[in-house]
């Protein structure tokens, strides 16, 4: 979409009190790819630096997540800041999702560290322009499954810019060697612990966790509590042991019945949402 159009879109919008959607596409130097853009708005604030920014991975699949209609009803019932809403349409995801720089046992993830440079170099200062701020208000990411993994890394990796992340069904059991290994380790092999625990940073990040009780039956440690559970779990105690969150910076939610799908996902965003850009 011309770049003049879409500015007028969000123009046109200002008196109205609806969530608005467009779409577009961005060239990335980094990912050496056009990427398609999916863009919701609330009515935009007088002050446009009041707006806040929510990238979200996996962007095709916003219709699944239920985005509009769920930023919609919450935007009305006056529970949420002006925000928005930019979901990334995945190219190679098995490639371009994960932790940067470091593949995992099968090569995948070779193109995160990429993916983690479009998103700071090119997608913020896209958002920015596009949306009229010179800066945010604040800015949140947030993806779902692999996505999550990805959205955690980048948020890590930048919390200069990004201030939240939310987390659904992480793939925190992303690891450098296979389970089945005789060397395997839980400590050691997997790959976004391992970065955490080795890491000196303290950002000042705040986190949201979510994880179905029925998402899978795989249970590495047989303590009869699945691995999405397990490893979204040790991800928490060990930021709660390097002391990097604030006294209110965490949340974590589990569904009893919750798969490992959108129609789960689609139960929490509204929380989600809520949590990270709350109207009052």
């Amino acid at each position: 979409m011309n770049r003049i159009l879409l500015i007028g879109l969000l123009l046109i919008s200002f008196s109205c009190k609806h969530v608005k959607q467009t779409d577009d596409s961005l060239y990335s130097k980094h990912l050496q790819r056009t990427v398609k853009l999916h863009i919701l708005h609330t009515p935009p604030p007088s002050d446009r630096s009041l707006f806040n920014l929510l990238i979200l991975n996996d962007g095709q699949d916003m219709e699944k997540l239920r985005v509009k209609e769920t930023m919609d009803s919450l935007y009305k019932e006056g529970k949420l800041l002006p925000i928005v809403i930019i979901g990334v349409e995945a190219g190679d995801r098995m490639q371009e999702y994960g932790v940067a720089d470091k593949p995992d046992y099968l090569g995948r993830g070779s193109k995160a560290g990429l993916y983690d440079a479009f998103i700071n170099d090119e997608l913020y200062p896209y958002a920015k322009k596009e949306s009229g701020v010179r800066k945010f208000q604040s800015f949140v990411i947030a993806g779902c499954s692999l996505g999550g993994l990805s959205a955690f890394d980048i948020a890590w990796n930048h919390p200069d810019k990004i201030s939240k992340v939310g987390v659904f069904s992480g793939s925190f059991w992303w690891r450098d060697k296979s389970s089945d290994d005789s060397t395997y380790s839980d400590e050691k092999n997997r790959i976004m612990y391992s970065k955490l625990k080795a890491s000196r940073k303290k950002p000042g990040l705040q986190y949201w966790f979510y994880a179905g009780a029925a998402e899978e039956k795989s249970d590495r440690d047989k303590d009869s509590i699945i691995d999405v559970i397990d490893d979204t779990k040790d991800i928490i105690n060990l930021l709660k042991k390097k002391n990097v969150i604030p006294a209110d910076g965490i949340v974590y939610r589990e569904l009893p019945a919750g798969i490992h799908d959108y129609s789960s996902w689609s139960m929490v965003f509204p929380e989600f949402l809520i949590w990270a850009f709350p109207a009052n």
